[in-house]
Order: structure tokens, then sequence, then C-alpha cells
């Protein structure tokens, strides 16, 4: 199986893992999960996270084919269209993406300007559909249940999970926002845990486990099915749904929750420019 050449981008302030997926074989690349950066406090947004992705990919002379989300990310905002802006590519995600722009049009009261057709996106993929990155073949496979879109990325003897896993010793994936669902997202990680041992996987995110000291962002199906602490071989569906649905009961909502899905389901985008000449996000107050 062709391996491809991984490297990775770390936010500290969101805890959020960023790749570039480069076929060794050629200058062709993609880009999963970009962090356009945000102080909510000040609502300023700034680009360093995605220069720092757009220099190394300059500096490499490598070319851009896909800029991939694996799903609507609640605790960042995407600098997908920024890194298409300067870098090209197609801006991908999962097509259910409609659901969620769908249960979220409703809870920012987008008006009819806002498509809840997926239409903003270049790609939307469907489970088994195909993909390439340079002589590389990419894969999909459906996994939701933290969202309704969420998408692992299988590229090469690599997957790309987004929230679905985290490292074994933190666990998995809240299921509590709108559209999640845990006894989907332990059918969807059975998904991941059925690729071959040795497959490595890439986090998004990671929180460092009581214990640990450094953040890390790959693991092995091999490691996930022995040591995940919620989801390791011998944790039937409904103790991993009780588990699950406990915990999220303690959880608070992210911090950039709103303003993240807000722009995220429109791929990246902010919203429209009103009459002032100036954006505006939305805060729904006590819906959550």
């Amino acid at each position: 199986m062709r391996k491809p050449t991984v490297t990775s981008f770390f936010d500290e302030a969101s805890k959020t893992f960023s790749y570039v997926v480069r076929d060794p074989e050629s200058t062709a690349c993609a880009i999963i999960d970009s962090v356009m950066d945000f102080d909510y406090a000040a609502g300023r947004t700034d680009v360093r996270s995605a220069n720092a992705i757009a220099d190394f990919i300059q500096h490499e002379g490598l070319t851009v084919e896909w800029v991939l989300e694996t799903h609507v990310h609640a605790d960042h905002l995407s600098a997908a269209p920024y890194l298409n802006e300067i870098l090209g590519g197609s801006i991908a995600i999962g097509a259910s993406i409609k659901d969620v722009q769908d249960i979220f049009g409703k809870v920012f009261n987008a008006g009819t300007e806002f498509a809840r057709d997926g239409s903003q996106f270049d790609r939307l993929f469907e489970e088994g559909d195909t993909f390439s990155v340079g002589g590389l073949e990419g894969r999909v496979l459906h996994t939701p249940g933290h969202t309704p879109a969420c998408l692992t990325y299988v590229i090469g003897d690599a997957a790309f999970v987004g929230d679905t896993l985290f490292m074994p010793d933190y666990g998995t994936a809240r299921c509590d926002f709108p559209g999640g669902d845990a006894r989907v997202l332990y059918r969807s990680i059975q998904k991941v845990l059925a690729l071959p041992p040795q497959t490595r996987l890439f986090l998004c995110h990671d929180y460092k486990a009581p214990g640990r000291e450094d953040y890390q962002h790959e693991t092995t199906v091999a490691e996930q099915a022995a040591h995940n602490i919620h989801i390791h071989e011998g944790i039937s569906e409904d103790e991993f749904v009780k588990m699950r649905t406990e915990r999220d009961a303690t959880l608070a909502m992210p911090r950039l929750l709103l303003p993240s899905v807000q722009v995220n389901m429109n791929a990246g985008q902010m919203p429209f420019t009103e009459a002032d000449g100036q954006v505006y996000l939305k805060i729904p107050i006590n819906r959550f």
C-alpha cells in the first residue's frame, strides 16, 4: 500500500491538528482541517496558522489538489477559502453537510440567501467515493455520530478521522451537538477499526489526557482497538452509548461553537457583508 507523507500543524489555542498529505512520488498534496485564527473577544481573525501551512507548501513546491474538511468544526474557524484563494485546490466535505446546514440554518435564523444544499463547497463526498492526490488513491468513509457530516479520509495507509476518535488514553468524540448520536458514532468507529491494524490514524484534536505531558496526533487501528478507554475491544454498543451519554451531560459547550459552526457550514466563508460594509456574526441567546 502506498504511504503518503504527512506533515502536521498544531494550533494550541483550539488544540487542532491540521495536515498536509503529500504523494511522495509527485508534488501533489491535500490540506486537511485548516485553522483560521480567531480572537473571539475582539471579533478579529488572523491567518498566521494558515500561513504556516501555505509557507510550507510553497517552500516544498507542492501543488494543492484538495482542501478537505472532515466535518463542520465546532471549535475553530476553517481557513479553507483563504488557502484555496492563494494555493488552489477543491474544497470538499461530506454530503450530509446539507443536514448540518438545515439544522444550524434554523439555529442562526439564516435567510433564504443561505443555501442549504452544500453548494458552497466544490465537492460533496458520499460513502465509498474515491479521489486522488497525485498517484495516491483516497477513499471516503462516512463516519457520523459526532456530527451528521463527519467523514474519515483514507489515503494510502493513513486515515484522517476528524473528531471521531482521540488518542487511546482520551477516548472518543462527544455526541450531544444537534444531529449527534452516540449509537451512530459507535457504529462509525467500527468502520474505522475494520481498517487494517497497521493503518495510521491521524486525529484532529488532542487535549492531553491526565498524566501525559505532550500533545499527540497519530495512532493506529491496532492501538485504538486494544487501548481506547471508551471503545476498545469488548465494549458493547449499549455500554458505549450509556458512557457517552452520561459523559456528554457533564460537558460545557465549546467556546467557539457559535462562531465556528456559523462560518464553517458556509465553507469557511463569513456571513454576507451588510449595508454598512461590516460583517457580523449572530449569537442566538438562550438557545443552548
